[in-house]
């Protein structure tokens, strides 16, 4: 009896484990149909950077590039193999890359719908223009860490370019155009190489990061800087990060340029003369370009947007209180400021967008923008271009009806120029990728 017992005991466990596993994997497996089902109904189904492209044929699935993911619900396990779910969340770490057992795993650029253009680089960072360097996001590397880490090793790649015997010269032996994460790691480098260099930029220390919202999460990676020793970070608010990043400057020494928006890159008599639209010059042996690859806010092109109360950033919605306001876009940035506007006391707060509805934004900020427009609290205007900005007005065209609204401030977030035209200016060239590596 007992012998029977146990038979039927391990029988069941037999079935009931490999069910149990099964129900759970199916779970899962469904879960991460949804994500990336959602995904594609708000258009976040496009990646924004370097990402993964997984070969079903080679995938065996075994979770080990969702377990190296950083970030939650990017990768999953659909059918027992592996997917990018939420495309647009991905940020290029490439951890899931090194984590696969069987390099199932793609790192590209762009998709068959969407290109990128990527500059054409050399090991060392250089460009086709010999003495002109590019590091971080411009690359195609926007992680804080890989960004830092890429601007560390253009420096130290620079550095063995130049003759020892002539770094007394009066030229700069570098000029740094961009203090974001790339630049400053450059900028250490930079300084323990004993290289004579300037690093200019058109905000300040911090560059991209600057742009981000209040209290915005940046996720990273720990990484080793010159000078300052190593940076333990895996995930900070933005107003931290900056704070380290103007300690590590104070530590290191260094000082921006800032404000100072470069124009042209022209070489003259064996070096290059960098020139600012605010009219400084800089004359140097080589350039790093470490500048993000927005550029430059894109301008509505609208009779009184050079108005002092007309913006491109928002950084402290505290600030801006009983007002009239309209945001300009249907991104998230938009979105996430004209909630924050919403919650300040005494606003009132319009969004305007072109199209007839706001999709590709995050799921979070989709809920928000909904509650805030069911409260009242935000009057969303599809259908709608701004006309014109005048002193407390402005004038919008909704579907060929012209809307007049009384305003005090206006934010616009209509995304960046990409700095091609610069680049070009400089010489540098370019290759559009659909989805390569």
């Amino acid at each position: 009896m007992l012998e029977v017992l146990i038979y039927v005991v391990v029988g069941l466990l037999t079935i009931l484990v490999p069910a149990l596993y099964w129900l759970r994997e199916r779970r899962k497996s469904e879960k991460a149909a949804t994500t990336l089902k959602k995904a594609i109904e708000l258009g976040l189904d496009e990646p924004v950077s370097l990402h993964p492209v997984i070969d079903p044929n080679t995938c065996i699935g075994s979770g080990a590039c969702v377990r190296a993911c950083p970030e939650q619900d990017v990768l999953g396990l659909i059918n027992n193999r592996g997917a990018l779910i939420n495309p647009s969340r991905c940020i290029g770490h490439g951890m899931c890359h090194a984590a696969c057992p069987v390099e199932a795993i793609s790192l590209v650029f762009g998709t068959e719908k969407r290109g990128v253009d990527i500059p054409h680089l050399k090991g060392t960072f250089e460009t086709n223009v010999a003495g002109v360097y590019i590091a971080g996001e411009l690359g195609g590397m926007g992680l804080i860490r890989n960004a830092m880490t890429q601007g560390i090793q253009a420096a130290q790649f620079i550095a063995k370019s130049l003759d020892e015997k002539k770094r007394a010269e009066k030229v700069l032996d570098l000029v740094i155009v961009g203090a974001g994460p790339a630049g400053l790691g450059a900028a250490l480098a930079a300084r323990t190489e004993k290289i004579n260099f300037a690093i200019v930029d058109q905000e300040d220390l911090g560059g991209t990061v600057l742009t981000y919202p209040r209290r915005k999460l940046v996720m990273t990676r720990p990484v080793d800087l010159p000078i300052y020793g190593k940076l333990k970070l895996r995930e900070v608010q933005k107003e931290k990060l900056l704070e380290l990043f103007s300690e590590i400057f104070s530590v290191a020494d260094l000082k921006v340029h800032a404000g100072q928006k470069v124009e042209t890159v022209e070489k003259t008599n064996g070096h290059f003369t960098v020139t600012t639209a605010q009219g400084e010059t800089f004359e140097a042996k080589r350039v790093l370009l470490a500048i993000g690859r927005r550029g430059s806010p894109r301008k509505l092109g609208c009779p009184g947007e050079k108005a002092s109360k007309v913006a491109y950033r928002m950084l402290n919605p505290e600030k801006y209180h009983d007002l009239n306001i309209l945001v300009v876009g249907g991104g998230d940035s938009a979105v996430e400021a004209a909630v924050a506007l919403s919650d300040v006391e005494g606003n009132t707060v319009h969004l305007s967008y072109r199209r007839d509805r706001i999709f590709r934004i995050k799921e979070g900020n989709k809920d928000r923008l909904d509650k805030a427009v069911e409260s009242g609290k935000i009057e969303l205007i599809l259908l709608s271009e701004v006309k014109e900005i005048l002193d407390d007005a402005v004038i919008l065209d909704k579907a060929g009806e012209t809307v007049t609204l009384p305003n005090d401030q206006v934010f616009i977030f209509a995304g960046g120029e990409l700095p091609t035209a610069f680049l070009e200016r400089v010489g540098v060239q370019f290759t559009r990728k659909f989805g390569e590596s």
